[in-house]
């Protein structure tokens, strides 16, 4: 077992890659008493063509199977297994992303009996025709949800915009005629090819003594057989600006417009080294809240100016496959917010909020709100289940925000804000008849 000391933030943390492929870590907590455990596989919404494990050509699956197969996992012969983390005093979850599914619990006690629960049942897969029938019925209605939520309709539009021929574009969920077409065959086949340990990671955080804990899971794994861990072959549209939708609207019961802009990245632009893409996540995060915090200059001028209000907002997300900016907000005049917002993205070079007193004091608040956040296990745990960086993991972010530098943002803002990369969309109101 890998012991490693983070002495700026007081945490240690132990890892170990088991024989059968499966990456732990353990981060004790003394003081806590919750204790989560967190069980994910680098797989999500986006793996929808592959090459299955012990074939050599590649599948495309039915859209929204990542999300399926979590809920279908919890389901078993002998019953649910959330009554059985019920009964045993502990609360569970899970979710399903565009590049992971996680399953979780968060207990008190019997913390031994709540993990080997936790890993049996995702190691454990039934799926039966009757039960997979049922359960197109349940998601149906949760995609119906989805469909009557302005917000979720104005950012799945957004990235249709961007990404119009991947898998990007589908909602996580499928869709009605998607989820229809899926069979139990299909999720032992996505459950086989993704679910290997290999594939895995697994982070118990808490009040717990690393050894013990370890010895339980060792002994867990120990009894089960798994397939020889495999590479596994996704397949993906190349990535292009080429093909984007410059923009794209729909009108819908709303008291107001919405606006959006989005900025789509290519992964060829980025650095290949784990720190270095890390660093770019974070210099382009430092920027983007230069230019649009609602503490800067461009803020305060455009809410003086009636051009936003408190709804808008901004993201920046970067993962594997995929890289992209987001703007949006609520506006009596949209084209002319997302006008502005152009016009202070393509002169960020030149812009009078990008300095270095505003940059020291913008670092000092995002690693106070950096350590805050360590308070929460469930943020610590979910931190955990992201593969893109490597080695590195979320305690290694104080250091790597610390290095940031002025040239390092502006650099990484002359690779994402490009004007032919920009897309936008808009929700209109319906006309009254």
């Amino acid at each position: 077992m890998h012991k490693i000391t983070y002495d700026q933030i007081n945490e240690t943390l132990y890892t170990e890659v088991l024989p059968n492929g499966l990456t732990v870590y353990l981060l004790p907590k003394a003081g806590y008493h919750k204790t989560y455990g967190l069980f994910s596989t680098n797989y999500g919404s986006l793996d929808n063509r592959f090459v299955p494990l012990g074939e050599s050509e590649p599948v495309t699956v039915p859209d929204g199977i990542a999300h399926f197969l979590e809920h279908k996992l919890f389901e078993k012969e002998a019953g649910d297994v959330f009554q059985v983390f019920g009964k045993q005093g502990a609360s569970a979850n899970a979710f399903t992303s565009f590049t992971k599914t996680s399953y979780l619990f968060s207990a008190t006690d019997q913390i031994r009996l709540n993990l080997e629960t936790l890993l049996d049942f995702v190691q454990e897969p039934y799926f039966t025709k009757e039960s997979v029938e049922k359960e197109k019925g349940i998601i149906g209605q949760e995609i119906g949800m989805y469909q009557d939520d302005p917000y979720f309709l104005q950012f799945s539009g957004l990235l249709a915009q961007m990404y119009p021929d991947h898998p990007l574009a589908v909602d996580i969920l499928g869709t009605v005629e998607t989820i229809d077409k899926i069979t139990p065959e299909d999720l032992y086949l996505c459950y086989r090819t993704f679910y290997q340990p290999s594939n895995m990671k697994l982070l118990v955080v808490g009040n717990i003594d690393p050894k013990e804990t370890m010895d339980w899971i060792k002994a867990n794994q120990a009894g089960k057989e798994f397939p020889e861990a495999t590479p596994i072959r996704r397949e993906f549209p190349e990535e292009s600006l080429a093909n984007i939708q410059r923009t794209g609207s729909r009108k819908l019961p709303l008291s107001r417009s919405k606006g959006a802009l989005g900025i789509k990245g290519l992964m060829g632009d980025l650095p290949k080294d784990s720190r270095e893409l890390l660093r770019f996540r974070y210099s382009i995060n430092l920027l983007l809240a230069l230019l649009f915090g609602n503490t800067s200059g461009n803020y305060l001028r455009l809410y003086d100016e009636g051009v936003i209000d408190d709804s808008f907002g901004f993201e920046y997300d970067l993962d594997r496959e995929f890289s992209f900016a987001a703007f949006f907000g609520d506006s009596d005049a949209p084209e002319a917010m997302i006008e502005a917002v152009q016009q202070i993205l393509l002169h960020f070079a030149t812009d009078p909020e990008v300095n270095e007193a505003n940059l020291a004091l913008l670092k000092k608040k995002m690693l106070g709100k950096y350590f805050q956040s360590l308070n929460s296990l469930e943020y610590i745990a979910n931190q955990f289940t992201q593969s893109l960086f490597g080695d590195l993991t979320v305690f290694d972010v104080p250091e790597v925000i610390a290095s940031v530098t002025l040239a390092d943002i502006l650099a990484a803002g002359k690779v994402l804000i490009n004007q032919d990369a920009f897309v936008t969309y808009y929700l209109y109101p319906e006309e009254e008849n």
